[in-house]
């Protein structure tokens, strides 16, 4: 019987420090089973390549991006970078905050950041007071989207975000 109460003692200890759930029997280990499916999968620490390429979209709207950028980076540094797709962008709402190289003064077109740049540029305006939301790949953890709104309104946001994502 002393052994089944050890199982049991195990187990709630097992259950409080891992927020699994164990199982046991007279004649069975402590079984640790996975956590719901309902917890979210968080994207692996991402630490920026040598050499990687990707497209960069700038805007919120999906349909009506403001810019569509292939990018080069080696060295830590944008190599190459040229817009794909509509004409140059138009000025945007919140064109008067200068958010950084990737909005330029008015609205402009933009100087392409790399990865890093972009989530240090996220990083620093959190620090400044702004609203930011950023998403992470969750295969290899590069960042997906970025999303800075230092106005009061929804429609003040400026997003950027990262496809075609290749290393090398």
């Amino acid at each position: 019987m002393g052994v089944l109460r050890f199982e049991r003692v195990l187990c709630a200890v097992v259950v409080a420090g891992l927020a699994g759930g164990c199982t046991s029997s007279p004649d069975s280990e402590p079984v640790i089973q996975d956590p719901p499916s309902s917890v979210a999968a968080s994207a692996p620490a991402w630490t920026e390549p040598s050499a990687y390429s990707f497209v960069l979209t700038r805007g919120c709207d999906a349909a009506a991006p403001l810019g569509r950028y292939q990018a080069t980076v080696s060295g830590g540094k944008v190599t190459g970078s040229q817009r794909v797709g509509a004409s140059a962008a138009a000025p945007t709402a919140s064109a008067a905050v200068d958010l950084g190289p990737a909005t330029g003064q008015e609205g402009e077109e933009i100087e392409v950041p790399t990865l890093g740049e972009l989530v240090t540029m996220a990083e620093t305006a959190e620090e400044d007071g702004a609203e930011v939301a950023t998403e992470f790949d969750l295969t290899d953890g590069h960042p997906a989207k970025v999303t800075i709104n230092v106005t009061d309104t929804a429609a003040g946001a400026e997003c950027w975000i990262v496809s075609d994502y290749r290393t090398g």
